[in-house]
């Protein structure tokens, strides 16, 4: 199975600016009250900044011009009273919007994290966790300024230029077109800029992407890393994503910051041509000195918006990348969903059927993974996997599980196609116990009740006494309240695989799945443990993956998957009679552990057996 690693960058879908743009923009019709104040308090606040010009014009033809002092005065406080409530409702302006803004990444960060969960296990294998927290934090975050000044800078602004055009035009359309004829020149250098920069803020987000799955991949196996003393390897490693991150970041900028020159260069070409058209080619005797300043003042208002709208533009494009890699997730379909449920599955028996079931990845359809496997497991038989890495056996009870789909061929669970059942009626009746003894943060009680959160205090601690839990956890510092972080500190790896066992079945699961369960608990341990096990799921079906052999051998029925599919299958005394697969298993299993055994092939076969019928007396002994 193909993984994008943090050496590689995310292959990313191009959805089309305007379609990214218009969907993050639909996230503002929840909030039309505040957008529609928002923007009563900007058409305010520009109808003032209009007027201000005009202020200026008539304040020196009208009244200094004059000697008009009283009408001036007058002016002067009319205007600096709309100035100042221009400067309050500006500050309301950006509260509200802050607030509608928070409110939306919220929203969009809900959405992303609620359909993450929904996602199969396809997507989760293919890239590192930390490419993952990329998009639901890092792109989320940038799409915030988008948003605010999408209603703060956009629409105000573009109000601006063209009631500032309107007004030039009636005053004089000759200075009009003299302050407007960079334009076209403008329109050429922003469609050349933007061209290139998109490209190179998608490169950006992707090396952004892959430093931060590094350095989450780097906290998580810190003990590997310090343990094989690999400390500078991984300081290069960081170093070269850090620099390619950084040059990144500089190539996108390099470009980007170019719109501004451009505007620069047009805005002063601009004012030049107002001037030289107004006083060398109109003359004073056309135009006033009020009307030249008044259209100097619009000049500024024209391509100060004009500026503000390129900033914009930038943070458009540079968060573009972000948008689009957040709604490509979004867009990421489940393999794993309720279209075909036709009903619930109600309390299970636990009879499961494998109707020749065949299954391939799906971004490797060609290579089977099992092929026309077929069997029939009886409600309430314990069945035991065994054989090599990769032959199938977590493929089988992932089938089971609905982790995965078949792609050919049928499970059923009493009678019933897992596809045709919903996903929570199936899974909230299985327990599912991995090698992975992952603990969430909070304390000990916490940690079991996650199998079942309606389950009360006295049905947790029954759960950790069934796997003879109880007794270490009551010698902790606050025995069920002590708190637990998420690598479970100050616990063995045994005393959190027995936390494990305990959050598994206070579930009280109709079908029980155990993948390397007891991998990490000694044999003493693991002997309390199965008696936990026989008392807690008694006349419940199970399966048991075990690369341990001596740990299978009261299964009902033991099944050797290889080859695509199941080799052999019987109890385990049936198996060593055959001297087939799982004879070779256990005989090499056996060999390895005591090599002096290797010497008399005999002896070996005799020691085998006598051990067999030891762990059942000893567990029947102790089951006593």
């Amino acid at each position: 199975m193909p993984i994008n690693s943090f050496k590689e960058d995310e292959r990313t879908v191009e959805q089309g600016k305007a379609k990214t743009l218009l969907r993050l923009f639909s996230y503002l019709l929840a909030y039309k009250k505040e957008i529609l104040l928002v923007l009563c308090i900007m058409l305010f606040c520009v109808g003032v900044s209009l007027a201000n010009p005009l202020f200026v014009e008539t304040a020196i033809d009208g009244y200094i011009g004059t000697g008009n002092l009283t009408g001036l005065v007058k002016l002067i406080l009319f205007a600096l009273g709309l100035n100042i409530g221009m400067v309050l409702f500006t500050k309301l302006r950006m509260h509200i919007m802050n607030r509608v803004c928070n409110s939306i990444l919220m929203t969009i960060r809900q959405e992303l994290y609620t359909h993450i969960q929904t996602l199969d296990f396809h997507f989760f294998d293919s890239r590192p966790t930390g490419k993952i927290l990329s998009r639901i934090i890092g792109d989320v975050n940038s799409l915030k300024d988008v948003l605010g000044n999408c209603v703060t800078t956009l629409i105000p602004d573009f109000i601006t230029i063209c009631a500032v055009i309107a007004i030039m035009l009636v005053k004089s359309p000759a200075l009009t077109a003299a302050s407007l004829g960079a334009l076209p020149l403008l329109a050429a250098g922003v469609w050349y800029i933007q061209t290139r920069s998109h490209k190179r803020w998608q490169l950006f987000r992707k090396k952004a992407s892959n430093m931060n799955a590094f350095v989450h991949e780097d906290l998580s196996g810190m003990r590997i890393i310090q343990s094989f003393h690999a400390e500078a390897e991984t300081d290069d490693t960081f170093y070269q994503l850090t620099e390619e991150h950084r040059k990144a970041f500089t190539s996108a900028c390099r470009i980007n910051d170019a719109i501004g020159s451009v505007i620069d260069f047009c805005w002063g070409l601009s004012t030049a041509a107002l001037y030289y058209v107004g006083i060398v080619v109109l003359g004073t005797d056309q135009v006033s000195v009020g009307t030249l300043l008044a259209f100097g003042s619009y000049i500024g208002m024209f391509w100060h918006p004009i500026m503000n709208l390129s900033d914009f533009y930038k943070q458009l494009i540079t968060n573009l990348a972000a948008a689009e890699r957040v709604f490509e997730v979004l867009d990421t379909p489940s393999e794993i969903t309720d279209e075909q449920a036709t009903g619930e599955l109600s309390s299970i028996r636990g009879e499961v059927v494998f109707d020749q079931v065949s299954f391939a990845y799906s971004d490797a359809p060609d290579v089977m993974v099992l092929e026309d496997v077929s069997f029939r497991i009886r409600p309430g038989e314990t069945i035991a996997l065994v054989g090599p890495t990769g032959a199938g056996k977590t493929t089988i009870v992932n089938l089971i599980s609905r982790f995965y789909n078949a792609t050919r061929g049928h499970v059923l669970i009493d009678g019933k196609d897992v596809q045709e059942v919903t996903l929570h009626s199936l899974r909230s009746q299985m327990g599912i116990m991995t090698q992975d003894n992952f603990l969430f943060t909070g304390t000990v009680m916490d940690n079991i009740r996650y199998g079942r959160l309606d389950a009360t205090d006295e049905e947790c601690i029954t759960a950790a006494k069934a796997v003879n839990a109880h007794e270490f956890i009551m010698k902790l510092e606050k025995g069920y309240d002590t708190e637990l972080s998420e690598r479970g500190g100050g616990l063995s790896v045994g005393q959190k695989q027995l936390l494990a066992f305990a959050r598994t079945f206070v579930s009280m699961p109709g079908i029980l799945i155990l993948d390397e369960a007891t991998s990490s608990i000694d044999t003493k341990t693991e002997v309390l443990v199965q008696n936990g096990i026989e008392a807690l799921l008694a006349g419940r079906t199970s399966f048991v993956i075990a690369h341990r052999l001596s740990t299978i051998q009261r299964a009902d029925r033991i099944f050797v998957i290889d080859n695509k599919g199941i080799l052999e299958e019987g109890s385990a005394k049936e198996l060593m009679q055959k001297k087939g697969a799982y004879y070779k298993l256990y005989m090499a299993q056996f060999t390895q552990a005591t090599p002096e055994a290797a010497q008399s092939p005999a002896n070996t076969e005799n020691h085998l057996y006598h051990q067999i019928h030891e762990v059942e007396y000893d567990q029947a002994g102790m089951a006593q």
